[in-house]
């Protein structure tokens, strides 16, 4: 038998959020099957926040830019499209929008105001 995929550690992770005014408590277990020599509370901690510092840029792509609604499907072109994505949440970042949609707002009537993201 393959021990090395058996669950080794549980963990609960609790937290607030966040939304529209209100907070609210969530609670997330976590299994591995790193023990904890290998994965001590902070290493569990460092994993959740880089995963979640993932889902937070799908979830922009997802919602802001429809992702899931887009049509193009075929060749290399997904991946450039999400490339041009990406690029985009990344410079409005950089110029300082911590609310990616309104920052596509603001440059959809102001475009000319796209040009300083680039030299920020």
């Amino acid at each position: 038998m393959d021990r090395s995929r058996e669950a080794a550690q549980v963990a609960q992770l609790r937290g607030t959020v966040t939304g529209r005014g209100t907070k609210s408590i969530e609670v997330v277990y976590l299994i591995t099957s790193a023990d904890h020599a290998v994965a001590p509370p902070g290493v569990l901690a460092a994993w959740v926040r880089g995963h979640w510092g993932i889902e937070a840029l799908h979830h922009v792509r997802d919602v802001t830019f429809g992702e899931y609604l887009s049509q193009v499907r075929t060749g290399q072109t997904p991946r450039v499209v999400a490339s041009c994505r990406n690029l985009a949440v990344s410079m409005l970042r950089i110029g300082g929008w911590s609310n990616i949609a309104a920052g596509l707002r603001h440059h959809a009537r102001w475009p000319d105001d796209a040009l300083t993201l680039a030299l920020t």
